[in-house]
């Protein structure tokens, strides 16, 4: 996960990720294929060290257009936010280190009809008021296709850290180098489950 913020923001106190509270005056919805170059450019100049062009952009929104989500206020265009939409195979493939991130495979990506069982935060640059639009972010994953799948993501600066640990985001054991995982209320075991009788599995098959 690229920087959530250009500017680090003020969190007070915790909020749970499907529990952030909606801005009506901040739009989020999917992208257009027009606004692609300029969503690009954005990671470039918010995001040090991006390399994602509007080509690689326009691969992975032709493949699903509902894989990016732009921010706005007022006509004003603030930010966005792109997901990889993981199949089961691009689920393990994310905990056992073996997909490419920076170009990531098809095969990986859950198709139109395809149960999505991981959602992977992929790019984030928003700016100002922009973060406010995350209560929606949340809103669009809780639609029927998504709402099973817990959502990844590694922080790659101090702001995006902090936006993890306020939104109870949290690290897991991976091959995956620090990565983090908000895991669904209606999928967490029961604190009342004794880890000793959980089944000792590899890091592939601990989601299952």
């Amino acid at each position: 996960m690229r920087d959530p913020v250009k500017e680090r923001a003020s969190w007070v106190g915790r909020h749970d990720f499907d529990s952030l509270p909606i801005d009506a005056d901040v739009e989020v919805r999917c992208a257009r294929y027009a606004e692609l170059p300029g969503l690009a450019d954005m990671a470039h100049r918010l995001v040090p060290g991006v390399d994602m062009t509007a080509d690689v952009l326009s691969n992975y929104f032709a493949f699903d257009p509902e894989s990016i989500l732009t921010f706005s206020r007022q006509g004003k265009l603030l930010g966005a936010i792109a997901f990889l939409y993981l199949n089961d195979r691009g689920h393990d493939a994310l905990l056992l280190d073996e997909i490419r991130l920076t170009q990531p495979e098809i095969e990986f990506l859950a198709a139109g009809k395809e149960e999505v069982s991981a959602i992977y935060i992929w790019a984030c640059a928003i700016t100002g008021r922009g973060i406010s639009g995350y209560g929606k972010v949340a809103e669009h994953l809780r639609k029927p296709r998504y709402v099973n799948a817990d959502v990844f993501a590694q922080p790659s600066t101090k702001a995006g850290r902090d936006w993890l640990v306020a939104t109870c985001f949290k690290p897991i054991q991976s091959f995956q180098p620090d990565l983090w995982c908000y895991e669904r209320a209606w999928n967490r075991i029961p604190m009342s489950v004794a880890v000793s009788k959980l089944p000792i599995r590899s890091c592939a098959d601990a989601r299952r």
